[in-house]
């Protein structure tokens, strides 16, 4: 069956936190916002109205006394905080529940103890979850698993029982410790046995291309993405590159720090990202006079977020890049994560970001200087990475945009 980018939206929600995906409640891996430095610890103000809780009090109430089949006081803070969150009608606030907040700081650190695959779930009736990758030299990898394995079953509990949140649970654990999964291929069922350790995600990736062309693909702006960014652009230079493409396709965006980092190293000096926080004080990081002069082309669509579409905002401003896809996606709040007492955490928009020039991205994201469509069969191969680079109409566009 055809998807389209909808569902492949869906599908970016995948969290790779130990290989083993999250519930789509948890889409907030992926989009992971650009965040200030120094996060305000400032504590919320008592509102004025209150008038809600009294409305919950009477609720909980009726649920204590009549409700027949009882309900469980830990999933309804979970709910009320998820709810209190999505009342605000800020698409980019959310909610981590206790139990997925470590995986949500593995996931920001791009480092995580696991078996090193990322699942899915292809049909609603599959009996498990579906390997669609499988990191290289990782623990999976060495096990034999294969893209197109399902995975059916953890210590012997069903997958399909456990859920992909529960299953994500039972797969994590300590560096060194075992974990036997039920593996299902060509309709049969086999147990694996694999240790966890922990495994650095490629954050970067990058090859020197045909005529002399740097290709660079930034997954996300986390941990690590600036250094490796840099290091990948000194080595194809190194190697003879005259040129660059970074490729931010699909690319959620990340933290403040990391992209203004890239930034500074790639771009002369002036102003490189501004941000306003809910005090109305803005804050502008600049570049110092040091800069890369090399053509440079940036690759985006509609998957591109947050520090991404930043990325390429700036390049484009400051005519130092050609951006080629599609137009992105317009995300311009910033959040800050705030801890909770019973380890929990919300992250919510504290302020807005805006481009180098001062132009805000909310709702319209960046439009590429080269605009190249692709349906939603390619869109889904790009994602997987199907597509061979001579067979990329995007990337070619780019190349060619470069004089290449």
């Amino acid at each position: 069956m055809k998807q389209n980018k909808s569902m492949i939206r869906k599908t970016l929600c995948i969290l790779l936190a130990i290989g083993i995906s999250l519930s789509i409640s948890g889409c907030y891996y992926k989009h992971t916002p650009v965040r200030p430095s120094k996060p305000d610890s400032t504590a919320p103000t008592e509102p004025q109205d209150t008038s809600y809780q009294q409305k919950l009090e009477e609720i909980i109430a009726y649920l204590d006394q009549y409700y027949v089949d009882g309900y469980s006081t830990e999933k309804l803070g979970d709910y009320l905080a998820e709810a209190a969150i999505a009342s605000t009608g800020d698409r980019w606030s959310y909610y981590i529940s206790a139990e997925d907040y470590d995986a949500y700081m593995e996931s920001n650190a791009n480092a995580y103890v696991g078996i090193g695959v990322t699942i899915e779930l292809t049909k609603e009736d599959d009996p498990g979850f579906t390997i669609i990758s499988v990191t290289h030299n990782s623990p999976a990898e060495a096990a034999g698993l294969q893209i197109g394995d399902m995975i059916v079953a953890v210590e012997g509990e069903s997958a399909a029982t456990l859920g992909m949140t529960e299953a994500q649970h039972r797969v994590r654990g300590e560096a060194g410790t075992d974990v036997t999964i039920t593996i299902l291929r060509d309709g049969k069922r086999f147990d694996v046995t694999i240790t966890r350790q922990e495994i650095k995600v490629d954050v970067v990736v990058y090859e020197l291309l045909e005529n002399s062309v740097g290709y660079i693909k930034i997954n996300n702006f986390d941990t690590r993405s600036s250094a490796d960014a840099i290091a990948a652009i000194e080595d194809l230079t190194a190697q003879g590159a005259d040129c660059l493409v970074f490729d931010l396709r699909f690319n959620p965006g990340g933290m403040k720090h990391e992209l203004v980092k890239l930034l500074d190293y790639l771009l002369p000096e002036g102003a490189l990202f501004r941000s306003v926080d809910y005090k109305g004080e803005e804050e502008v990081d600049t570049s110092d006079a040091s800069y890369l002069d090399i053509p440079m082309a940036v690759l985006v669509n509609d998957d591109s977020y947050s520090a991404a579409e930043f990325f390429a905002a700036a390049l484009q401003e400051y005519e130092a890049g050609v951006i080629v896809g599609t137009q992105t996606c317009g995300k311009a709040n910033y959040q800050q994560t705030f801890r909770l007492s019973d380890g929990s955490a919300i992250a919510i928009s504290t302020g807005h970001y805006q481009t180098p020039h001062g132009v805000t991205l909310a709702g319209v994201g960046v439009t590429p200087d080269v605009i190249v469509e692709v349906d939603d069969e390619t869109y889904l191969d790009l994602y997987y990475e199907k597509i061979a680079r001579e067979d990329d109409a995007q990337l070619q566009a780019a190349i060619a945009a470069l004089g290449k």
